[in-house]
């Protein structure tokens, strides 16, 4: 774990600098969740967010006694060719990674440009 600067993480997966990476004015982030990993800059991420509040509003299929837990809505990924399947709680838990991460950054961001100040 020496490699990665902790951004941010939940049940769902985890956000993070490579330190190598670092040094680049604007680094990109791996987000990692379900086994799958994206390296993505602060406004793919955003773009990623809004993909998750488009699926949210989207509807389960009609079928679904458990919708919660029903894997029927696809989540667009930063990547044309990916899309994921994903429950409603996988949703919510993704959707809250994603925004938490774009937080910290943005945070990080206007704290170093402050400071510069």
């Amino acid at each position: 774990m020496n490699a990665i600067d902790k951004i941010y993480s939940n049940q769902m997966g985890i956000s993070f600098f490579w330190k190598k990476e670092e040094k680049i004015s604007m680094p990109k982030v791996q987000l990692v969740f379900r086994d799958i990993g994206f390296l993505l800059t602060l406004n793919e991420l955003k773009d990623f967010s809004d993909s998750c509040t488009i699926t949210k509003e989207s509807q389960c299929c009609g079928q679904c006694t458990t919708p919660q837990n029903c894997r029927s809505l696809l989540l667009r990924t930063p990547s044309d060719k990916i899309d994921i399947a994903v429950n409603l709680d996988e949703l919510q838990q993704i959707h809250e990674l994603i925004n938490g991460t774009i937080f910290r950054v943005e945070l990080k961001n206007w704290i170093k440009n402050v400071s510069l100040n």
